[in-house]
């Protein structure tokens, strides 16, 4: 049985050498997972025998050296502060997309001011269910509706429901888009948010080599990346209340098109961008007139 040492040095050799950015991070997070020790723990414990699964370890290494992401290798990714589970049939949850999230957060603090602290969020595309599940977490006041087309990421979606103890506050359906929700009344939803898909078809073969394990119908949103935002944008209005918003995630170098998307719609009151910590048109939002 080999010190806790010779893995961890081990281990972030073999991905140090596939060219994984954050090879030292990542080892140390895979032998957190092996054996069940915090960062500390680990570091407290170089010298001693690992007890693990060493073969077990090698086949995740291997797998991570192929680029195979290393949430889906330990089936959980960490949102808002909230664990979730993950595999290859849901999109993985990114730090940019809590900013959606928290935004939508501050506005249910006024929508339930001029409410009876009542509130409806509609999550369109839930996916992994990191949105709705951050959200029912957050507002528990909220009557909360999240939506996907996908079987299988609803299904993942409705586990991460009952990890975080939040089952009964969601409803979900399944749903492409709108087409599927006839039984939501219209015209009574506070807030509407989504993370559609939104990368340029012709893109995704360029992007890092993590991304071609995840769901390409979570990643693709057509010729200009805004198939779905424009889907969105021109449904939205028939199911938000007057004064009701709407906030969609949106890449780099889409606000100009997304935003003038919205602005001849009509049905819209006002507009604008919310940018990520790094300066990117992140986040887009409307209030229905």
């Amino acid at each position: 049985m080999k010190k806790t040492a010779e893995l961890l040095n081990w281990a972030q050799e073999q991905l140090r050498d596939a060219g994984i950015p954050e090879a030292e991070a990542e080892s140390e997070l895979l032998l957190e997972e092996h054996t069940g020790l915090t960062r500390t723990g680990l570091y407290m414990n170089l010298g001693s025998c690992a007890s693990m699964d060493e073969e077990l370890l090698e086949d995740r290494i291997a797998k991570r050296r192929n680029r195979f992401p290393l949430a889906y290798i330990i089936g959980k990714a960490r949102f808002m502060g909230f664990d979730f589970l993950v595999d290859e049939r849901v999109l993985i949850p990114r730090q940019e997309t809590e900013l959606l999230v928290e935004n939508t957060v501050n506005t249910s603090y006024v929508v339930r001011r001029t409410s009876n602290n009542e509130i409806s969020i509609l999550d369109i595309g839930t996916g992994s269910g990191n949105i709705a599940v951050s959200l029912a977490k957050l507002i528990p006041e909220a009557k909360i509706f999240a939506t996907d087309i996908s079987e299988d990421a609803l299904a993942v979606a409705e586990k991460n429901a009952v990890l975080n103890t939040v089952r009964d506050e969601i409803t979900f359906i399944r749903s492409d888009l709108f087409l599927g929700i006839g039984n939501l009344r219209k015209n009574s939803v506070d807030i509407i948010v989504s993370n559609p898909p939104y990368i340029p078809a012709a893109q995704i073969a360029g992007l890092q080599p993590e991304i071609r394990f995840e769901p390409r119908i979570a990643l693709d949103g057509g010729e200009d990346g805004a198939d779905f935002h424009r889907r969105i944008i021109s449904e939205a209005p028939a199911y938000l209340r007057n004064g009701g918003f709407l906030f969609m995630e949106m890449g780099a170098g889409q606000s100009a098109g997304i935003t003038g998307m919205v602005s001849k719609n009509g049905n819209y009151v006002k507009f604008g961008i919310i940018k990520d910590y790094a300066g990117i048109d992140r986040i887009v939002w409307a209030v229905k007139r």
